[in-house]
């Protein structure tokens, strides 16, 4: 693991439609470093051998098996796979995982969603943040996103959370969502967007100020 003090690792949990995304962006632009959501899947992918494809299909999901996967048409790249083989979604979030952690390894970074938090537990570089926001903004944000009316907003919202809930409570033995499974939540509605990143990139300097010499 790289050894450079200065490393920064933030994971950021976050509800759907809260800002979560844009503020994980912003933020890694503001401190000059990586930013990782769908791309782990891509590293996953790389790592693995896999299609990408088989990855976004397990996305944040808990377990089900992925056979069905396989019966679509989702094939390995560059690897010979029996025609009697498949992996459930225990196998991808582990090998997702390790890409997480070889990622984190290397780079400072911004990593969105997919139980980095958990993942990353034991690394002492990491920060792990929970963006939520008040309903109605979020239901804003989201029709103004993806043009859907109101009620298609608030029925994907509660489907989406629902889901994420369940990939990270079955993952890791916490409670998505909740302040005790995070070093810090905070609701982005209180200072908006914005200004949001600009807090939580002062507590991150702040916190690097305080770590002592040669901190992994």
């Amino acid at each position: 693991m790289d050894t450079n003090e200065n490393r920064i690792i933030l994971t950021i949990g976050r509800q759907f439609g809260s800002g979560g995304r844009e503020i994980g962006k912003k933020l890694a632009k503001a401190l000059g470093i990586g930013y990782y959501d769908k791309e782990l899947i891509a590293a996953a992918a790389r790592e693995s051998g896999l299609c990408r494809e088989v990855f976004e299909k397990a996305d944040e999901r808990a377990s089900s098996g992925l056979s069905y996967a396989f019966t679509m048409g989702y094939p390995y790249v560059g690897m010979f796979m029996p025609y009697n083989d498949v992996l459930s979604n225990d196998e991808l979030f582990r090998i997702q995982s390790d890409a997480i952690r070889n990622l984190a390894a290397k780079e400072s970074c911004v990593m969105v969603g997919r139980c980095a938090d958990y993942i990353l537990r034991d690394d002492p570089a990491c920060l792990s943040f929970f963006i939520h926001n008040r309903p109605e903004i979020r239901v804003q944000r989201i029709v103004e996103s993806m043009h859907l009316s109101v009620e298609q907003a608030k029925n994907l919202m509660a489907k989406t959370d629902k889901g994420r809930a369940s990939y990270y409570n079955y993952y890791t033995n916490k409670t998505w969502g909740a302040a005790e499974s995070y070093n810090f939540s905070i609701d982005a509605s209180v200072l908006g967007i914005d200004e949001t990143v600009e807090f939580i990139k002062s507590f991150v300097e702040k916190r690097q100020e305080m770590r002592p010499p040669h901190f992994g």
